[in-house]
Protein backbone atom coordinates (compact mmCIF):
# COMPACT_ATOMS: atom_id res chain seq x y z
CA UNK A 1 0.00 0.00 0.00
CA UNK A 2 1.21 3.48 -0.86
CA UNK A 3 1.91 5.76 2.10
CA UNK A 4 0.80 9.38 2.41
CA UNK A 5 4.12 10.92 1.35
CA UNK A 6 4.26 8.71 -1.75
CA UNK A 7 0.69 9.69 -2.68
CA UNK A 8 1.47 13.38 -2.15
CA UNK A 9 4.56 13.12 -4.35
CA UNK A 10 2.57 11.26 -6.99
CA UNK A 11 -0.10 13.96 -6.88
CA UNK A 12 2.42 16.78 -7.32
CA UNK A 13 4.34 14.98 -10.09
CA UNK A 14 1.71 15.51 -12.78
CA UNK A 15 2.07 18.43 -15.21
CA UNK A 16 -1.44 19.87 -14.74
CA UNK A 17 -3.85 20.52 -11.88
CA UNK A 18 -7.55 21.20 -11.52
CA UNK A 19 -9.49 22.52 -8.54
CA UNK A 20 -13.14 21.82 -7.80
CA UNK A 21 -14.60 23.90 -5.00
CA UNK A 22 -13.07 27.33 -5.58
CA UNK A 23 -15.35 30.36 -5.72
CA UNK A 24 -15.20 34.15 -5.72
CA UNK A 25 -15.13 34.10 -1.91
CA UNK A 26 -11.51 34.74 -0.90
CA UNK A 27 -12.11 33.34 2.59
CA UNK A 28 -13.11 29.87 1.36
CA UNK A 29 -10.56 27.05 1.34
CA UNK A 30 -11.35 26.13 -2.26
CA UNK A 31 -10.19 29.57 -3.36
CA UNK A 32 -7.15 29.35 -1.09
CA UNK A 33 -6.18 26.04 -2.73
CA UNK A 34 -6.55 27.61 -6.19
CA UNK A 35 -4.36 30.51 -5.05
CA UNK A 36 -1.76 28.03 -3.73
CA UNK A 37 -1.27 26.65 -7.25
CA UNK A 38 -1.20 30.12 -8.81
CA UNK A 39 1.39 31.40 -6.31
CA UNK A 40 3.65 28.45 -7.18
CA UNK A 41 3.24 28.94 -10.93
CA UNK A 42 1.51 25.58 -11.35
CA UNK A 43 -0.72 25.18 -14.42
CA UNK A 44 -4.16 25.03 -12.81
CA UNK A 45 -7.70 24.95 -14.13
CA UNK A 46 -10.60 25.91 -11.88
CA UNK A 47 -13.77 23.87 -12.37
CA UNK A 48 -16.97 25.78 -11.64
CA UNK A 49 -20.50 25.19 -12.95
CA UNK A 50 -21.41 28.86 -13.44
CA UNK A 51 -18.47 31.27 -13.02
CA UNK A 52 -16.54 31.94 -16.22
CA UNK A 53 -13.38 32.98 -14.39
CA UNK A 54 -11.84 32.56 -10.94
CA UNK A 55 -8.68 34.33 -9.77
CA UNK A 56 -8.18 35.61 -13.31
CA UNK A 57 -8.21 32.12 -14.83
CA UNK A 58 -10.84 30.86 -17.26
CA UNK A 59 -12.89 28.08 -15.72
CA UNK A 60 -14.28 24.93 -17.20
CA UNK A 61 -17.79 23.75 -16.29
CA UNK A 62 -17.06 20.14 -15.38
CA UNK A 63 -14.32 17.53 -15.19
CA UNK A 64 -15.42 16.20 -18.57
CA UNK A 65 -14.12 19.50 -20.03
CA UNK A 66 -10.54 18.86 -18.88
CA UNK A 67 -8.33 18.86 -21.98
CA UNK A 68 -5.90 16.25 -20.59
CA UNK A 69 -7.56 14.41 -17.69
CA UNK A 70 -4.98 11.59 -17.63
CA UNK A 71 -2.22 14.17 -17.00
CA UNK A 72 -4.14 16.22 -14.43
CA UNK A 73 -4.14 15.92 -10.64
CA UNK A 74 -7.41 17.00 -9.06
CA UNK A 75 -7.93 18.92 -5.82
CA UNK A 76 -11.40 18.50 -4.34
CA UNK A 77 -12.74 21.00 -1.82
CA UNK A 78 -16.47 20.28 -1.92
CA UNK A 79 -19.10 18.88 0.43
CA UNK A 80 -19.00 15.07 0.55
CA UNK A 81 -22.34 14.73 -1.29
CA UNK A 82 -20.66 16.40 -4.28
CA UNK A 83 -17.31 14.66 -3.77
CA UNK A 84 -18.82 11.20 -4.25
CA UNK A 85 -20.02 12.14 -7.75
CA UNK A 86 -16.62 13.67 -8.55
CA UNK A 87 -14.90 10.44 -7.51
CA UNK A 88 -17.08 8.55 -9.97
CA UNK A 89 -16.02 10.97 -12.73
CA UNK A 90 -12.38 10.53 -11.70
CA UNK A 91 -12.72 6.83 -12.45
CA UNK A 92 -14.50 7.41 -15.77
CA UNK A 93 -11.91 9.96 -16.94
CA UNK A 94 -8.86 8.08 -15.61
CA UNK A 95 -7.68 11.08 -13.59
CA UNK A 96 -4.45 9.75 -12.05
CA UNK A 97 -4.31 11.48 -8.65
CA UNK A 98 -6.79 13.19 -6.31
CA UNK A 99 -6.31 15.26 -3.17
CA UNK A 100 -9.51 15.55 -1.12
CA UNK A 101 -9.03 18.41 1.30
CA UNK A 102 -10.15 17.92 4.92
CA UNK A 103 -13.94 17.93 5.14
CA UNK A 104 -14.47 16.90 1.51
CA UNK A 105 -15.15 13.24 2.29
CA UNK A 106 -17.46 11.22 4.48
CA UNK A 107 -17.90 7.51 5.21
CA UNK A 108 -19.58 6.90 1.82
CA UNK A 109 -16.71 8.62 -0.06
CA UNK A 110 -14.07 6.65 1.82
CA UNK A 111 -15.94 3.40 1.13
CA UNK A 112 -16.18 4.29 -2.57
CA UNK A 113 -12.43 5.00 -2.70
CA UNK A 114 -11.62 1.68 -1.04
CA UNK A 115 -14.19 -0.38 -2.97
CA UNK A 116 -12.91 0.94 -6.30
CA UNK A 117 -9.20 0.42 -5.66
CA UNK A 118 -8.45 4.15 -5.53
CA UNK A 119 -6.66 4.25 -2.16
CA UNK A 120 -3.20 4.37 -3.75
CA UNK A 121 -3.96 7.54 -5.71
CA UNK A 122 -6.46 9.45 -3.57
CA UNK A 123 -5.48 11.48 -0.51
CA UNK A 124 -8.50 11.42 1.79
CA UNK A 125 -7.30 11.06 5.38
CA UNK A 126 -7.02 14.71 6.43
CA UNK A 127 -4.01 15.67 4.32
CA UNK A 128 -4.01 19.38 3.41
CA UNK A 129 -2.15 20.81 0.43
CA UNK A 130 -2.04 24.21 2.14
CA UNK A 131 -0.24 22.68 5.13
CA UNK A 132 1.72 19.87 3.44
CA UNK A 133 2.25 20.94 -0.19
CA UNK A 134 5.37 23.06 0.14
CA UNK A 135 7.16 20.41 2.19
CA UNK A 136 6.34 17.77 -0.42
CA UNK A 137 7.56 20.03 -3.24
CA UNK A 138 10.84 20.61 -1.34
CA UNK A 139 11.27 16.86 -0.81
CA UNK A 140 10.87 16.32 -4.55
CA UNK A 141 13.81 18.61 -5.47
Amino acid sequence: MTNTIQKQKLFLSFPRYAVVGASTDQSKFGTKVLQWYIQRNKPVTPVHPSNDELEGIKTIRSLTDLPNPTETSLSIITPAKITIDLLKQVEELSIPAVWCQPGATDVACVQYIKDNGMSDRVLFEGECILRDGDGVLQAML
